[in-house]
């Protein structure tokens, strides 16, 4: 993506002065975290696998700059320099990436990643399982399915290890892979082992799902939300316009670990007719987000939520729970609403400082504390789900 315009929130590198809200923990669709083992994993996503902190100590940019430019004249690692400078400010959200790290987190921005098409979860037997086969990929091609059991990697155990390591392992971060590099999976299917050499392919994530629930005249329409990378606010304001009739709108914001805040309000904007959807705080100045007029205010919808929902997914429920359009249901959200400001390194490096949060129309404080919905299920949610949007009059 060029630019990196709009990053969940408003933000900008030094070069541009726009700011950015910064995803929860993974890229592209679910958070991956040693905090949330049983919720599924993206498609090979760029981890962040810091814990949630909804107090942080301030990252003097001068100083994470003077180290940075230090190293670079010592020859000496420049993201080095700066991750020891954000470990000791105690920013759990900070980041820092280098070039080519920087250039894969646009790129999936923008819908692409390079991977081999599997997402993943841990189960609660502590297995790590495949969640999903992204339909023509590698994994795909090689005959993975969901359910299949993740034991090695690269001839590695994945034992205890982190699903958010096992699925950066998988895009090959930190070790240079890339488009047409391989891996090794061992896999187990009812009881049979065996192994599977695939090449990593550059791959479009599937943001926005549309299916309709229920049969007759004016069914109910699911919206599921894997992420808000580029034109998914879009995707999802023609899909709300393409309904039929009066059908209701059960929007699916499960597993869904953020994307670009631009394109959350596009969604908001889709049923709402105008006014607030947040405010964010940049080093105590505060800003406003707004939806745009011609929304559908009239259809019944009802938002789903869990563990994995979280940033520009939790900035879109905050506004539609907040504003009395949307029924919630589901499990808390997970609670990421700060805000990182990037810096631009010597040699291509790009910090990400946290400087503030954002907070709900109502002014409600997302970050550590999450969303509660307005019915918690976390069994069958889905099935209860549709049934209040058809109590609601929307279908299904």
């Amino acid at each position: 993506m060029s630019g990196f315009a709009q990053r969940f929130g408003p933000r900008g590198l030094r070069r541009g002065a726009t700011l950015t809200l910064v995803f929860g923990c993974a890229l592209a669709t679910a958070a991956a975290t040693g905090s949330l083992p049983q919720d599924p994993a993206p498609a090979e996503p760029r981890p962040q696998t810091r814990a949630i902190s909804s107090t942080v100590a301030p990252v003097d940019r001068e100083e994470i700059e003077d180290a940075a430019e230090k190293a670079e004249a010592d020859g000496t690692s420049v993201k080095d320099a700066a991750e020891e400078v954000v470990s000791r400010s105690g920013d759990r959200w900070g980041a820092v990436y280098d070039q080519r790290e920087y250039e894969e987190f646009e790129k999936a921005l923008d819908g692409s990643y390079t991977g081999v098409g599997l997402s993943a979860r841990r189960t609660a037997h502590g297995d790590v399982t495949v969640s999903r086969v992204q339909p023509g990929s590698p994994a795909d091609r090689a005959g993975i399915r969901t359910g299949d059991l993740l034991r090695t990697l690269d001839g590695r155990a994945i034992g205890k290890r982190p699903v958010a390591e096992v699925v950066a392992s998988l895009r090959g971060d930190g070790t240079g892979a890339s488009e047409g590099s391989r891996v090794e999976l061992g896999l187990v299917r009812e009881g049979r082992s065996w192994t599977k050499t695939l090449e990593r392919a550059r791959l479009t994530t599937e943001a926005v799902t549309v299916r309709r629930l229920g049969e007759g005249a004016s069914p109910a329409v699911l919206i599921k939300v894997a992420a808000f990378t580029k034109g998914a606010g879009a995707q999802i304001r023609d899909a709300v316009r393409e309904a039929p009739g009066d059908a209701g709108i059960l929007l699916d914001l499960r597993a869904n670990s953020g994307g670009l805040v631009t394109e959350a309000v596009v969604a908001a904007s889709a049923f709402l007719d105008g006014g607030l959807v947040a405010t964010y705080d940049v080093r105590g100045e505060e800003q406003a987000l707004y939806a745009d007029q011609g929304g559908d205010t009239d259809r019944p919808v009802v938002v789903l939520v869990d563990g994995g929902t979280m940033s520009a997914a939790e900035l879109l429920t905050g506004a539609l729970q907040d504003r009395g359009r949307a029924v919630t249901v589901g499990s808390p959200t997970f609670g990421k609403g700060s805000v990182q400001m990037p810096s631009e390194l010597p040699g291509g490096s790009v910090a990400e400082l946290t400087v503030g949060h954002y907070r709900t129309p109502a002014g409600r404080t997302v970050d550590g504390r999450g969303i509660t919905p307005d019915l918690l299920v976390r069994e069958g949610a889905e099935k209860r789900a549709e049934t209040v949007l058809s109590g609601l009059g929307g279908g299904s």
